[in-house]
This record gives structure tokens, C-alpha cells and sequence, in this order.
């Protein structure tokens, strides 16, 4: 053993500590593209076993190899999050590989409408997918993590979600969709606490992905969805239970 306070010695790393993430199941919802995508891809590279959900299966299986190509592990799983039985098809899925670590859900539509023009069938797809279908992937995620006494969860809301920060004309659905996904993100730290889940909320601004060139193609992204992915990674291999339940706002200069 050194001295106290003493320095090892040159040429001698210092000990890392083993990143949370490092052989770790992590479910990724929405990973055919955009933040989706780098989000597994980012997980996948700090160690992770990435099961990719997506309803579209070409544009998962190119996700999925490209991780696969860079030395990372990763399944592709074909699912509609807004459907109940497809997400208990997911998750049996899920279980077949093993014990579920971390959930990303970042699976979402946007379909711009003046309100007045907003159809039930637009509400319904946009609350059905960002809203019910976080619920149902959380609810299920809950149910896995429990007997393991540890799991960690990122839900999506977004600057149009939170109180007082500008709206978009044409986003109504969307934005309630994503006030909900906050809120529900809480209710989920709280039972959690006790069974060691922790659950946070993450709600950028403008990200440069094809969902923000529907929302308003004149705004100017200021965070690429890798910028995004790199954060997501940061706060898995990071203690989350202090934070459980926040919403953390990500803003942009640009």
C-alpha cells in the first residue's frame, strides 16, 4: 500500500472506475433513426448490449449493423410502441436475452396541424405513440427491473412540454404528448425510489433530425442527435437516483 497522499508512481494509470453501462442490457425504442439511432449505437460503444425497437425493420436492421460492424452487440426487435401486445412481444423478447438494465425511450411522431384542423385520428397517433407508448415500455420496464432492485430510465419530453418556453403553432397533440411523458416521468421516480429505479426526463430543443424539419424546417438545429446520445450515455454511467425524476431542458445558443 503507498504512503498517504502519495502519487503512484510514472507511467501508472490512474484506476477508472467500471462505466454502469459495460455489460448491461439497454432497450432503446425509436432506433431506426435520429436520436434513436445514435442513442444505440452510443450505448452499444460504452459496453452495452443495444435491443433496438422501431417499427421500421429495414432501417433497424442497417442500425443494428452498423453496430455490429463497429464491435458492438446488438439485437433489432420490430415493434409499434403504441401497440400493447406488440410491446409485450418486445419485452418477452427483451427477457429471452437476459435481465433488462437501462430503457431509452425516444420512439416519437410529429404530425404539424393548425388546431382547429388537428384530426382524432392525428391525436390519437401522436398521444398513442409519445405518450401511451412510453407508459407502456416504462410499465413494462418497471415490472423487469424490479426483481433485480436496480434499473435506470430516460423518457423524452421536449422544450414544447415544459410551462413558459415558446410554442410552435401546429404542435397541440405533440405538444401535450410530451407535458404527459414529463409528468409521467415522475410519477415513475417515485414508486421507483424503493425498488432502486431511477427514472429521468430529457427535453431538447432543436435537434437536427427529420422530426424538427417537420415541426418548423426554418429552425435551426443547435444540438445534433449524437450530441444528444453522448449525454444519454453520461447520465447512465452516472448515479442517477439524486436526480430521479427531473426534467433536464436542453437549450441550444445557435
Amino acid at each position: 500500500m503507498g504512503e498517504p497522499g502519495r502519487r503512484p508512481p510514472t507511467g501508472t494509470p490512474p484506476a477508472s472506475p467500471t462505466r454502469w453501462l459495460a455489460g448491461r442490457l439497454a432497450l432503446v425504442t425509436g432506433a431506426s433513426r435520429g436520436i434513436g439511432a445514435a442513442t444505440a449505437a452510443a450505448v452499444a460503444a460504452a459496453g452495452a448490449h443495444a435491443v433496438l425497437a422501431a417499427r421500421d425493420r429495414q432501417a433497424l436492421d442497417r442500425v443494428a449493423g452498423r453496430i455490429k460492424d463497429t464491435g458492438g452487440q446488438a439485437t433489432p426487435v420490430p415493434a409499434d410502441v403504441g401497440d400493447e401486445a406488440a410491446v409485450g412481444r418486445l419485452f418477452a423478447e427483451v427477457t429471452g436475452i437476459g435481465q433488462l438494465g437501462a430503457l431509452v425511450c425516444a420512439a416519437g411522431v410529429l404530425t404539424p396541424a393548425p388546431f382547429a384542423e388537428t384530426t382524432s385520428a392525428t391525436w390519437a397517433e401522436t398521444l398513442g405513440v409519445n405518450l401511451t407508448g412510453t407508459f407502456l415500455c416504462c410499465r413494462a420496464a418497471f415490472t423487469a427491473m424490479v426483481p433485480a432492485g436496480d434499473g435506470r430510465i430516460v423518457n423524452f419530453g421536449s422544450l414544447s412540454g415544459i410551462y413558459a418556453t415558446e410554442k410552435f403553432a401546429g404542435l397541440a397533440a405533440y405538444n401535450v404528448s410530451k407535458y404527459g411523458v414529463i409528468g409521467l416521468t415522475e410519477a415513475i421516480a417515485v414508486e421507483g425510489k424503493e425498488h432502486g429505479i431511477s427514472a429521468i426526463c430529457l427535453s431538447p430543443g432543436a435537434v437536427d433530425t427529420e422530426m424538427l424539419r417537420r415541426a418548423n424546417p426554418a429552425l435551426r438545429p443547435g444540438l445534433t442527435p449524437d450530441d444528444v446520445a453522448e449525454l444519454i450515455v453520461a447520465l447512465l454511467d452516472s448515479p442517477l437516483a439524486p436526480v430521479s425524476g427531473a426534467n433536464i431542458p436542453l437549450f441550444s445558443n445557435a
